[in-house]
């Protein structure tokens, strides 16, 4: 067979599939004509509902009704219609060189690329008429194309079956003498237009899909968040004005929306934090914003952000050291604010939001605009493009800020962002390559920094709040002495109080139990989990031993002495296994230990046996440096287990987040003073975190439940003891995190 050359040839039904189906609503088909209008420099355009039958208060579609879309926009000659409108994919909106093309007279970022948009007119009518006028133009050119005669996939004409392709499908187009564009005056929301010699007309009829008046109201409702309602609750109203109106039977449909008023008053007031004039740069690898005025820098080799699993799994990838390399992103630069709230505010807190208040707060999200143009449907309600709530979904719901106390938008570009595409449906944009993910990483990145750093500081002050408020109201005892005093030599009332009294401090007493034994069990149980790692790790190993020597026996294949060996090095494992589970059982209350002096080296060693694999695992050189005497504490091993073991976690931790050429850990036993002092070279403590550390249930550690600290210090206090943040020079070893612990009680000092 001789070579055949063949085209690509449509069916007539590819229209179908790009109107009807790829565009998903009649709110979307009308947006893309709106910003068409956009695109054609047009100061207006208003959407017309015209001879629809109003009955029983509904609004009912009628075989006369149309929608007519029109503008003043820049219009188009006759070579525009033939070589842009009648072919879609033009490229004639994007500039040669791949980057942003403008419109002529105003300037603005061209929106439409695919030309897919013009096809959004199928979703709405099957014919249709285009009326257009180029200014200074005596005549207007009509596009009359009538699609009402062909069923709605393509595959009859008036009633007979036929193979149509897309060319068969013929467009009149002619011109006349203007009579429908011509100078008159449009007025829209109250403003009025006199230059309206110029530009489009679009009237469909022979329409699909139901209307009602309600429909129409949430369109128009939702047309207005084309442009940034942002702008528009923060004053900063745009030079460049385009007006959108609505009518349904000459009725203006109100474009005024309270509820932004009422939105612009709940972000200024009533929102915990304002994270305002922020900006990712992608070159300096860094964010940078203001937490309520207040200014922020984070770079991306930060350990608040290079130790979060979410930018962990997507850009960190580890060398032979363990030494943490970050990618760069392919996003670009991007801008973007954020106001959080607290649905759980309480009701005498400025941040209390009453019913009402959610309800328009959770009509709102994270809002996405490419120069200053809505890209939808991100900040729907029912859209989580960023996918906050599905890692709520994954993880503790508490570890993440939900999709719906977060509103807030993100500006991008065509000319900072090139690789941030719209889908061709208009639904958001394109998940092919990295760009789209790497930018959606970045702003989960973000948000998690928010949940575990800002907004837990301020659950923490709200804590610390209600505490001071519990502290004033504990007056029991005061009371009692008031009491007892106007009693005086009353036997039976001071028998009364005597008993009332007795009562109290048993349960006082038993409430103080009850809370000690809780702490230690929370202690136990976040020391075992650190000790069982390398536990299971020996055992599996152990397991794998055994069942490779039986196969070994069963096959002949050992001499006795080899099998002599192999159990030599099972009873190793094994060995192992005892060892680390007798020091773990030392930590259990069971265990009945008494205080006695104990040398804090012996307990090290038992510690540093623990995270021995650990420490080779993450190439963390460990040094102990004892000055003078012993150091010893009057206690239980339990309690200092506790407190090394949390000491060994943090500090692995964040050494392993930080790409540093020698990773370090120095504990220093000065005999002198009776202190330990815990020492790393990782990234330190951050400031804002430093008020907050030994707080009960805050954590930098992404996985962290915030009761290490809290515990070890609780148990220290309890004993005498203190640790805290070294803050002279000399206690300050290591230039990261410096913990130092006194064991010399405070009534000894």
């Amino acid at each position: 067979m001789p070579k055949k050359t063949l085209k690509i040839r449509p069916y007539a039904r590819l229209l179908t599939m790009l109107g009807e189906q790829l565009i998903k609503n009649e709110q979307i088909a009308l947006a893309e004509l709106i910003k068409n209008a956009y695109d054609a420099d047009a100061d207006w355009v208003k959407v017309s509902f015209v001879d629809f039958l109003e009955k029983n208060n509904k609004l009912v579609v009628s075989d006369n009704s149309k929608i007519i879309i029109e503008d003043n926009g820049s219009g188009m000659t006759l070579d525009t219609i033939e070589k842009s409108w009648m072919n879609p994919a033009t490229p004639n909106k994007k500039a040669a060189t791949g980057k942003e093309k403008r419109t002529p007279l105003k300037n603005r970022v061209i929106q439409g690329e695919k030309g897919i948009g013009r096809f959004a007119i199928l979703k709405l009518g099957r014919k249709i008429a285009i009326t257009t006028r180029i200014e200074d133009g005596k005549d207007e050119y009509i596009i009359d194309y009538d699609l009402s005669v062909y069923d709605d996939d393509f595959l009859t004409i008036d009633g007979k079956e036929k193979e149509l392709y897309i060319d068969d499908i013929s467009i009149n187009v002619y011109s006349e003498p203007a009579t429908q564009i011509v100078d008159r005056v449009v007025t829209l929301n109250n403003q009025k237009f006199t230059e309206n010699a110029k530009g489009t007309r679009i009237e469909i009829s022979n329409l699909k899909g139901e209307w009602d008046r309600k429909k129409i109201e949430e369109v128009s409702k939702e047309s207005q968040k084309l442009q940034s309602i942002f702008d528009k609750i923060f004053g900063k109203q745009s030079v460049d004005k385009f007006e959108i109106g609505f009518e349904i039977n000459n009725e203006r449909v109100s474009a005024s929306d309270r509820t932004i008023e009422e939105l612009s008053n709940l972000l200024q007031h009533n929102s915990v934090l304002k994270i305002t004039e922020g900006k990712y740069k992608e070159k300096e690898r860094c964010f940078e914003f203001y937490i309520n005025n207040n200014p922020f820098k984070l770079i991306l080799e930060d350990a608040a952000i290079a130790g979060l699993s979410i930018f962990k799994e997507h850009f960190v990838s580890n060398d032979l050291f363990n030494n943490p390399i970050i990618k760069n992103s392919s996003c670009g630069n991007f801008s973007f604010n954020f106001f959080i709230f607290d649905f759980q505010a309480n009701k005498d807190s400025i941040y209390y939001l009453d019913s009402k208040e959610k309800e328009l707060v959770k009509e709102h999200r994270i809002y996405l605009y490419r120069d200053k143009i809505r890209v939808a449907p991100y900040g729907d309600p029912d859209d989580d493009w960023v996918g906050t709530d599905k890692k709520r979904a994954l993880a503790r719901s508490g570890d993440y800020l939900s999709n719906d106390q977060v509103v807030g938008f993100v500006d991008i570009t065509k000319k900072d962002n090139p690789r941030l595409k719209d889908k061709t449906n208009r639904e958001g944009l394109i998940e092919d390559g990295s760009a789209t993910k790497d930018f959606i990483v970045l702003l989960q990145t973000f948000l998690r920094y928010t949940r575990l750093h800002p907004y837990a500081q301020y659950k923490n002050q709200l804590e610390q709040v209600e505490q001071q408020k519990m502290n004033k109201l504990r007056v029991v005892d005061s009371k009692f002495e008031v009491l007892r005093n106007s009693i005086g030599n009353n036997t039976m009332a001071l028998q009364a109080y005597n008993d009332v009294v007795k009562s109290y401090k048993i349960e006082q007493d038993f409430y103080k139990k009850q809370l000690d034994t809780t702490t230690d069990l929370a202690g136990v149980g976040l020391s075992v989990e650190t000790a069982s790692h390398d536990i299971m790790m020996m055992l599996e190993k152990g397991m794998e031993a055994i069942d490779n020597l039986i196969k070994d026996i069963d096959g002949d294949i050992l001499t006795e002495k080899e099998i002599s060996e192999e159990l030599l090095k099972i009873r190793g494992i094994f060995s192992f296994v005892d060892t680390q589970m007798k020091d773990i059982q030392l930590l259990f209350k069971s265990s009945k230990q008494r205080r006695r002096s104990i040398r804090v080296s012996d307990i090290l060693d038992k510690v540093i046996t623990i995270y021995k694999r650990t420490l080779q695992r993450e190439h963390i050189e460990l040094s102990v440096d004892k000055k003078g005497s012993p150091v010893n504490a009057k206690c239980t091993d339990a309690i200092l287990l506790q407190l090394l073991i949390n000491l060994f976690d943090n500090a692995v931790y964040w050494l392993s987040v930080v790409n540093i050429p020698i990773k370090k850990i120095c504990v220093t036993l000065d005999g002198e003073n009776q202190q330990l002092i815990f020492s790393d070279n990782g990234p330190g403590i951050r400031e804002d975190d430093k008020p907050y550390i030994f707080e009960a249930f805050y954590s930098g550690k992404e996985e962290g439940r915030g009761l290490g600290l809290y515990i070890a210090k609780q148990l220290l206090t309890r004993l005498g003891y203190s640790i805290d943040l070294a803050d002279i020079p000399a206690e300050n070893i290591l230039e990261g995190a410096n913990f130092v612990v006194n064991f010399i009680k405070s009534d000894e000092i």
